[in-house]
Order: structure tokens, then sequence, then C-alpha cells
């Protein structure tokens, strides 16, 4: 056996250098079969040729002390934020909100990421500067929501999802050229509904190919499957079905040929239901949250970081302040939305001279 290998080894071609170019797209096949002569044995070579970019982009969004901001609000669910302080939902008013969020002074001690929606990627500042280029003066990293939402699922108990796999090739080519380095993927599971079997498998496939196709294009995948804390469950039946999404998930990136040190991971913390009387202190969530990543998710992972998933910004905070009381493989921390921007965003109101206290309240929660 150990001859055979020597053999196969020594008869491996060297792979062109051309294929490992930083940035370029791949010009040669990125899967190359190698057989080795008179055997039959034969094996496969991932050849990326945005391997190293992605696994040092992964860690400087896992980067100690330093969380994700998740701004990537479709316009109307932005139109829903606005409505709340009675601002009308128009491009300007889009664009000073996101303004305030990503020009937040020292914004990057706190931030490593930001997930932004396709407005913004295209968007410019209300000074005319390109958001993309505010944030990386920050040393933020500008990331971009790729699905293109839920919809029913044929065939399952009322469940949803995720479309968006079609063109994605392209798209994330040219969020890539517009200066994205990852991308965010959310599908769901909801506990109320089942899950069905079909349900759980359709969100993991979904996420996995959306993760491989990312890869390809030098986007390094956020991989999002959130279990929606809908229903009156206790924590350990979240524990439970947490523990099959997530089973089912790494099964299908690894037949995708998905490198686990280019990816990370945006799951919900194991909670009770929201309607669930048994409420569960930061000490449960935490013991329970950290169980399933230690049988679930493998070390190669870079970063852990969590969605509120409906949770107060309190909450959240405290939680995930519960997980990193011990060491753990992975760098555990947060990417938030509304945990982060609800005070921020009520503080600014739509006027201009609170732009400042609500950075300020901004920079407080992160």
């Amino acid at each position: 056996m150990a001859s055979a290998s020597a053999t196969l080894l020594k008869s491996s071609p060297i792979i062109d250098k051309s294929e490992w170019i930083k940035g370029q797209n791949l010009r040669h096949p990125s899967v190359c079969f190698v057989r080795s002569h008179p055997t039959s044995a034969a094996f496969t070579v991932r050849a990326s040729s945005y391997a190293d970019e992605l696994v040092k982009t992964a860690k400087t969004v896992a980067s100690p002390g330093r969380g994700i901001l998740a701004m990537d609000e479709s316009n109307a669910t932005c139109g829903k934020r606005l409505a709340s302080i009675g601002l009308e939902n128009t491009e300007a008013n889009r664009q000073a909100y996101r303004t305030l969020l990503v020009s937040a002074p020292g914004l990057g001690d706190y931030i490593s990421g930001a997930i932004l929606f396709e407005e913004t990627l295209y968007q410019s500042t209300i000074d005319g500067k390109k958001m993309v280029d505010v944030l990386v003066e920050q040393k933020i990293v500008p990331g971009i929501k790729v699905d293109k939402g839920l919809v029913p699922l044929p065939g399952s108990n009322n469940e949803s999802w995720c479309q968006g796999l079609d063109g994605l090739s392209s798209r994330t080519a040219a969020y890539y050229q517009q200066g994205a380095r990852f991308a965010k993927w959310r599908t769901v599971v909801s506990i109320p509904n089942g899950p069905s079997a079909l349900a759980v498998k359709e969100a993991a496939w979904g996420l996995a190919r959306y993760a491989a196709i990312s890869q390809d294009s030098g986007l390094v995948p956020i991989v999002e499957p959130e279990i929606l804390l809908d229903g009156d469950h206790g924590i350990d039946r979240t524990f439970e079905v947490a523990q099959k999404v997530w089973a089912e998930v790494f099964f299908y990136l690894a037949e995708n040929n998905v490198m686990f040190e280019g990816i990370l991971l945006k799951p919900s913390m194991v909670t009770p239901g929201a309607e669930c009387k048994d409420k569960a202190t930061p000490q449960q969530v935490a013991d329970y949250t950290l169980k399933l990543l230690h049988r679930r998710i493998p070390p190669a992972v870079p970063g852990i970081m969590f969605l509120s998933g409906g949770q107060s910004e309190v909450e959240a905070t405290l939680n995930l302040n519960a997980m990193n009381q011990s060491p753990n493989p992975w760098h555990v921390s947060f990417s938030y939305a509304r945990a982060l921007q609800n005070t921020c965003l009520k503080t600014w109101g739509g006027r201009p001279e609170n732009v400042k206290a609500a950075q300020d309240t901004l920079l407080v929660r992160a």
C-alpha cells in the first residue's frame, strides 16, 4: 500500500503556478484527476486560485475582539426600520442612515466585517465616497448578501426554502470586482413545523452549493441556517434539531468540496422557543450552544459569528459573553443587525444633529 502511494505521488503532475495567482479567475479546470499506472487508483485535487486569500479573509473577519455588523436589510425591510422613526423609505434616507453606520469613528476597533445589501455595495455616502472605501479605510471587510429570499417549499409542512442559486456565479464574480470579500446566504428551519427531513436537506444542500460557488469567486461564504425562535418548545428540543441541521450542513459542505478554513458560520444560539415558559439563563444558553458546537463544528472553521435572532440587545450580549468565558477552538463572536442597531436608529431619529450621539450608541453596543 505504501509503495502504491509513493508511485501515485511520483506520477502526480506539478500544478502550474498560474493556477494559484491571487485574485485571478482560473483558466484551467479547478479539479484535476490524477491516475497512477498500472493501477486504477484515483483522487481529486482541488486547485483554487483564491485559496490563500479566502483563508486570510476569514481570519481577518474572525479577528480577536471584533464581530460583524449586519446591515444587509433589503430595501423593504430597511423601510420598516425607517418607518419606526417616522421616515419615508427613500434612497436618500437609506443612504443617510447607512452613511451614519459605516462612518462611525473607530468602528473598526470592534467591527471586522459589514454585510451590505446590493444597493449599499454600489452606493456612495452622503459625502460622495464609496461605502466600500469607507469600510476598508476603517479596516472593515465589506461583505454582501447574495440570496434572493425565502419562498414556500412545495411538499413540506408549510416550510420555506431559500432561492438564489440561478446566476449566483456571475453575481458573486461582479461583487468581488466591486470590493466585496465575503458573502451571506440565509435560510431558515422552523421547529413548530417539524422540521421535515425535506426542509432540512434543502437548507443544507442550498447552503453547500452557495458556499462552493462563492469560494470559486473569491468570496468567503457565511453559512447561515437560522433555527427560528418561533414556538413554545424547550431548549432541549432546540438542541436536538440543531444537531440534526448542522450534521446535514457539514455533510453537504464536504460533498461540495467546500474548504472549511475559508468559511464562517452564522448559527442561532441554542435557546428555548420564544413562547416557552421556561426561560434560559445566559449560562444555560452558553452551555447548550457550546456543547452543540463541539459536537458538530470542525476546528478548521475559523469563526462562529452568532446571529441575534430576535433577542434583545442585552440578551444577545449577555449570552455571547457567557460563551467567551473559556477558550474555544474557534473565534466566537457576533453578526448582529437589530442587536447593534436598535438604539442607534432610535437615537438618530432622522435628524442630522443626532448623528454623533447615534454613532456613540453604536460603538457602545459593538
